[in-house]
C-alpha cells in the first residue's frame, strides 16, 4: 500500500516465484533470490542487476538450476544453454 505521497508504507511485501508465478509466503524459509549483476566490455561489474526469486517449491522439487537457466536465457543474460525439449 502507498501513501498518499507515494511511499511503500507495507511492512512485508511478498514476493513472487519467477519459476511458477506463484507467492512466496514468510514461512517460505527455502526459497533464495539470486541477483544477476550486469557486467561491460571488459568484465566489471555495473550498477544494474536482474533479480530472479526461486520458491523453496521449485528447489525441492530439483528444478532450480534448469529454471534459472530458462529464466535467464529468457532475461537475454544466456545464450545456447536452455531448449525446450519434448
Amino acid at each position: 500500500m502507498e501513501n498518499d505521497q507515494g511511499i511503500l508504507v507495507d511492512l512485508y511485501v511478498p514476493r513472487k516465484c519467477a519459476a511458477t508465478n506463484r507467492l512466496i509466503t514468510s514461512k517460505d524459509h527455502a526459497s533464495v533470490q539470486i541477483s544477476v549483476v550486469d557486467v561491460d566490455a571488459d568484465g566489471k561489474a555495473l550498477s544494474t542487476s536482474t533479480t530472479f526469486a526461486l520458491s523453496g517449491a521449485v528447489r525441492a522439487m530439483g528444478e532450480s538450476d534448469d529454471s534459472l537457466n530458462r529464466l535467464a536465457t529468457k532475461a537475454g543474460l544466456l545464450r545456447n544453454v536452455w531448449s525446450y525439449q519434448k
